[in-house]
């Protein structure tokens, strides 16, 4: 990955925490965070 794409993808990310910040109060990326720990603590179980 060059810098630039490593650029555009980070401002993409932030880019859309903002919009998810304003439009839905965080409620999707929480939601997601969620979801990433139910997973993380299933694949604790299988390892």
């Amino acid at each position: 990955m060059t810098n630039g794409l490593a650029v555009i993808c980070g401002l993409v990310i932030i880019g859309l925490l903002g919009y998810d910040y304003y439009q839905y109060d965080m409620g999707y990326s929480l939601f997601l965070a969620r979801k990433f720990l139910e997973l993380n603590e299933w694949l604790k179980f299988w390892r």
